[in-house]
């Protein structure tokens, strides 16, 4: 008698223990039986607009932050740049590589920008108020150090021990100033000069100083000569300033009006001073705010 086949009757039919059992004879492997399971794709992440838009900030700002005329841009784009590179961290299936870029270089970009300000403000500031080094002309005519044979001597010249002569010419990069005169015993032409001004204190007078201030800077917005210092220091030490008494001296000195290459000035300022000691002070002058005294004798 025949066997009938059935489909797939020349497979053969394994049972579920003969699967779990490595030492029959028609073992198949379960993993063989299972049918593999499709592989999943996994999802791209998608290119991050926002964290590009502040890539491209944070590099233009730093570039801006470089150049001390165009700080203030670099300032602008930089926190923008941090901003968004900041969001752009926090958007789900989006690249991070840009935002974490942008952060970093707003990060450093700030901080060369912050360098870059303090260099320049710091170098106008001494351009404005340090003019470099001051030289001194002395009223005889000779150059402070220019000679050998009295390098000591012109050392210890315009101290308030051996302080340079009336007409001396004091100078550095920005300034030129020369005291022209002094005049001691000025009560009576000070009192004449306005009259509003009150007499000086018992046992003081009045002194005119009458000086002249050229600016030799080329700035094209001029520069006020209210910089360039003068004082009187009395025989005690004592500094006395033209602000502290209300006179106002005849042709007084304009120290508010700017003056332009070689432009000068000129005029006078008024000093209450002691009456016997008067010829015994000195007039300390400064060709700018962080500069040099240099001291001038009265007589």
């Amino acid at each position: 008698m025949t066997t009938p086949e059935f489909p797939g009757g020349g497979s053969q039919h394994v049972s579920p223990s003969q699967t779990q059992n490595p030492l029959a004879s028609n073992y198949v492997p379960e993993q063989v039986l299972q049918a593999p399971e499709p592989r999943k794709n996994m999802p791209k992440k998608q290119s991050n607009i926002l964290g590009l838009i502040a890539l491209i900030a944070a590099v233009i700002g730093f570039i801006f932050a470089c150049i001390p005329g165009a700080l203030i841009i670099g300032w602008v784009l930089l926190p923008v740049g941090f901003i968004l590179g900041l969001v752009s961290l926090f958007l789900k299936d989006k690249s991070k590589w840009m935002g974490v870029t942008a952060l970093i270089l707003s990060i450093i970009g700030t901080i060369v920008g912050f360098v870059v300000f303090f260099s320049v403000v710091t170098d106008s500031f001494d351009e404005a108020v340090g003019g470099g080094d001051t030289t001194v002309v002395d009223g005889a005519g000779s150059e402070a150090g220019s000679t050998e044979p009295n390098k000591e001597a012109a050392e210890r010249a315009g101290t308030r021990e051996n302080p340079y002569s009336v007409g001396s010419v004091i100078e550095n990069d920005e300034w030129r100033i020369v005291v022209n005169s002094v005049s001691l015993g000025a009560t009576d032409t000070v009192l004449a000069a306005n009259e509003f001004n009150e007499p000086p204190a018992e046992g003081s007078e009045y002194i005119l100083v009458n000086y002249s201030t050229t600016y030799l800077g080329d700035d094209a917005n001029g520069q006020m000569p209210a910089f360039v210092g003068m004082e009187y220091v009395t025989a005690d030490g004592t500094t006395v300033d033209s602000y502290d008494n209300y006179a106002s001296p005849p042709e007084p000195f304009d120290s508010t009006s700017p003056l332009y290459t070689d432009g000068t000035a000129t005029g006078n300022v008024v000093f209450e001073v002691p009456t016997q000691t008067a010829g015994q002070g000195v007039l300390a002058v400064r060709p700018s705010v962080i500069g040099d005294k240099v001291f001038i004798a009265v007589q």
